[in-house]
């Protein structure tokens, strides 16, 4: 009697649970769509300014081994030449690339970036920031200072002798081509030339790319001077280049301690700044160096337009589209009494 009367309730229970409980609703089946699956990719990271300035310095001298390979057969082969290089000769567009290469020549010396943020950390980013945007001679007496220094200075040097190796080839060639026929011939391009050389930075496309551009990473390969980048491709020269001659007399010269301060400050910037270009604008140019190309550039301009003859457009090469900027681009300076 007790266990009917039990089971009796237990299914009136269950009877009452089930009307109140609230319908099962049935999936809805996914929607058919003939879409087919995106593939989402992260966006490249964007290329940091320092490191696209030195690849410009890069690619600039990757041209300046262009011209001294190039065989002078023909007044296209010159304009070829002139106008290459006139490219990068337009406002601070090679200055700052300099600066910059020398920075991550700099930069590759662990020690003196240890250095570096050794002294932020000690007295916080803002000060070092200051210290080295007022005074950039300041972090030449870093530890680890004398090496980068060293390794700058030994870059730019290998880099200026290539640019001047190459302006004697030019200049040697403006006596042989007066043999030439075409060279020979009273030249009626004046004006086109001149339009070419105006115009040629608008047509600068910098499509060289640093191996392992990373500051404090100390490469397989250490990142020496730009021309070394091209050593191999300029191995066999198309033409024989003249020998350097020495001449008794000439004013002795030594690393020049501002510029290269300057450099050494940009790398220790850019050690601390996080890729914040900010404070290394400020550093990234040097306004001397810039009047010094801009007067090469139009003194090459002046050359072209004085020019009877092509062969004379090869000595205009070589006095200042060459050998000018590599007067402007050197890191030395007169040895001080």
């Amino acid at each position: 009697m007790t266990e009917a009367w039990v089971t009796a309730a237990v299914a009136a229970i269950l009877a009452a649970a089930s009307q109140d409980a609230p319908p099962a609703q049935t999936p809805s089946p996914a929607p058919e769509t003939d879409a087919a699956p995106t593939l989402a990719l992260t966006p490249p990271a964007p290329a940091d300014p320092l490191v696209q300035n030195a690849e410009t310095y890069a690619a600039y001298h990757a041209d300046v081994g262009e011209a001294g390979r190039r065989e002078l057969r023909s007044g296209a082969d010159l304009d070829a030449t002139m106008d290459a290089l006139a490219q990068y000769y337009d406002g601070d567009r090679l200055v700052d690339a300099q600066i910059a290469y020398a920075a991550l020549v700099a930069a590759q010396h662990p020690e003196f970036i240890d250095a570096v943020r050794a002294v932020a950390d000690y007295y916080g980013s803002g000060v070092a920031r200051s210290a080295l945007l007022d005074d950039p001679v300041y972090v030449t007496g870093f530890m680890g200072a004398d090496r980068a220094q060293d390794s700058v200075f030994t870059a730019i040097n290998e880099d200026v002798t290539s640019i001047r190796s190459v302006g004697l080839r030019y200049r040697q060639a403006a006596y042989e081509l007066q043999n030439e026929t075409w060279a020979a011939r009273r030249a009626r391009d004046r004006e086109d030339r001149l339009t070419a050389l105006e115009t040629a930075s608008e047509r600068l496309e910098v499509d060289f790319r640093l191996a392992d551009p990373n500051p404090g990473v100390q490469a397989a390969a250490p990142l020496r001077s730009a021309s070394s980048l091209f050593a191999e491709r300029d191995a066999a020269p198309a033409a024989p280049l003249p020998e350097l001659q020495v001449t008794v007399g000439e004013q002795q010269l030594e690393p020049d301690e501002r510029r290269i301060g300057q450099m050494l400050a940009v790398a220790a910037l850019q050690s601390i700044e996080a890729g914040d270009m900010t404070a290394l604008d400020r550093l990234l140019g040097d306004p001397s160096v810039e009047r010094c190309i801009t007067w090469a550039r139009l003194t090459m301009a002046q050359c072209v337009a004085a020019g009877h003859f092509k062969y004379e457009d090869s000595f205009c090469i070589a006095e200042h589209a060459l050998n000018d900027v590599a007067d402007c681009l050197t890191a030395t300076r007169p040895v001080s009494n």
